[in-house]
């Protein structure tokens, strides 16, 4: 854990006594656990934001993807009979060839990540709106599927969200920090251009990226489908890119690239779902809860930006301290 994560955490500690100070209930078991399966949630496409963040890039489709495949799942499921484990085949088989469409864009098309994500944010929301003629996909009242429970299940107490998201967060840590294209992700982020002449295969790495996103964000839209039950595509996944991006900036990934780490990312979610908790236990106006996220974002921009400069002014200074190794010793 880096300075930046341990900075995290102890202001994760500070909030969650503030809040519990003002609501004890904040530490209750039912709160505690609602709140850990959001984590859960939130916690899968924010890592998959990351993975987009540290290579330059940016996704911006994120919640508009989590309707459209969330939206396909159920009216698979509840409407055409398909049993479920092949519903789910068939979402995460969509989410990745959208990430490898949007890699593609991005690589072979050379456009900008925000435009590509841009427009699926626009594309993914109308397509699953018009899919359901703008109405409520949904489980038929009273309808059994034997094992989809799972989704929403809690063992020892603790919801299948966390546990997934454990796995997941473990995978990528290994992936991000200990793995050859680990490497290649962060280089890439710092510089592209130096990363492809040193040999890296820029492209292809870029287009993982985008890929592992997606299929992560179409785990997440099951997910986020059996929390709520049914869903509803003028309004599922609204804004929700807007979190992962918070979670990803939070937890020390940089907007400009080459930077971040997984531990930051899960504390930068459970961070913002302790601030959403305190807005409901304080009883703020949720319609501030946007201005919170924008809040966030903006601090952790500039936390991050005064802190390279830092960086770069004490780099500096080390550099101009040390005796040049080429300089002859006096005498």
């Amino acid at each position: 854990m880096n300075k930046k994560d341990l900075g995290l955490l102890v202001l994760i500690i500070i909030v969650g006594l503030v809040v519990y100070l003002r609501n004890p209930a904040f530490l209750g078991p039912q709160n505690l656990a609602n709140t850990a399966n959001l984590i859960g949630l939130f916690g899968l496409f924010a890592i998959a934001q990351g993975f987009v963040i540290i290579t330059g890039g940016i996704d911006l489709s994120a919640g508009s993807m989590i309707a459209l495949l969330g939206t396909l799942f159920v009216d698979l499921v509840g409407t055409r009979g398909v049993p479920w484990p092949i519903a789910l085949a068939i979402v995460l088989v969509l989410g990745l060839i959208l990430g490898l469409t949007h890699g593609l864009l991005i690589t072979k098309l050379k456009m900008q990540p925000f435009v590509v994500t841009l427009c699926g944010l626009l594309i993914y929301r109308g397509v699953a709106r018009g899919y359901t003629a703008d109405a409520t996909a949904g489980f038929p009242f009273g309808s059994e599927y034997p094992g989809l429970d799972f989704f929403v299940a809690r063992i020892g107490g603790i919801p299948v969200s966390v546990y997934v998201l454990a796995v997941v967060a473990i995978i990528a840590w290994f992936t991000l920090h200990r793995s050859v294209f680990g490497r290649y992700l962060y280089a890439i982020g710092k510089n592209e251009e130096a990363a492809r002449f040193s040999g890296i295969r820029t492209h292809t790495v870029i287009i993982s990226a985008y890929v592992i996103a997606a299929g992560l964000t179409a785990l997440a839209a099951v997910f986020f489908a059996m929390y709520t039950r049914s869903v509803q595509p003028s309004s599922q996944g609204n804004f929700y890119e807007l979190y992962a991006i918070a979670a990803a900036v939070l937890g020390g990934f940089s907007l400009r690239g080459g930077e971040g780490s997984i531990i930051g990312v899960i504390l930068g979610t459970i961070l913002l779902q302790e601030l959403q908790n305190l807005v409901n236990l304080l009883g703020i106006p949720s319609s501030l809860n946007f201005a919170v996220m924008g809040g966030v974002i903006l601090i952790g921009v500039l936390v991050d930006q005064q802190w390279n400069a830092f960086r770069a002014r004490r780099s500096i200074v080390e550099a101009a301290r040390t005796p040049s190794a080429a300089t002859p010793p006096a005498g």
